[in-house]
């Protein structure tokens, strides 16, 4: 039997609602599934959030957090970079801030450290927040300079 598209139908089933409260024959009549009396069976009546039937809720037994621990906001972000990748961001024999601010590197307030790992063969002339003293020795033994920035 060939089939198309036109003839198919839809997998997803639905039955239509239980009408409440339409006589002993519907299955719902009556008290229309709400027992008898009681504060669930009037109009307007919920249980609240969490609640378990009187037994002590879940929210109550488990242990809560004591203390407050403040966010770290004034920490300073540092962008560390390796002699062994200053090439990647040398532009004309130097290396600044306001350079790797410009190429998106780094964020308006990060600080720049240069670390000593690896060697460095170049001239360069780095104007950065810091540099270790092995990073130091490597620059100035290659004829190169350094400019720390002051503190703001």
């Amino acid at each position: 039997m060939s089939t198309s598209l036109h003839l198919l139908k839809s997998t997803k089933t639905s039955k239509p609602a239980k009408r409440l409260g339409r006589g002993p024959g519907s299955g719902k009549g009556k008290t229309s599934g709400r027992g008898h009396k009681g504060y669930l069976a009037r109009s307007g009546s919920s249980k609240r959030l969490g609640f378990e039937g009187g037994q002590m809720q879940l929210m109550w037994r488990i242990p809560k957090l004591k203390g407050f621990k403040r966010p770290k906001i004034n920490v300073d972000k540092i962008f560390e970079i390796n002699l062994k990748n200053i090439e990647k961001y040398i532009t004309d024999g130097k290396l600044t801030k306001v350079q790797l601010l410009e190429k998106k590197i780094i964020g308006k307030y990060d600080k720049v450290k240069i670390l000593g790992d690896g060697e460095i063969s170049a001239k360069v002339e780095v104007e950065v927040d810091g540099v270790t003293k092995s990073a130091r020795e490597k620059i100035e033994k290659a004829g190169g300079n350094i400019i720390i920035i002051a503190k703001r």
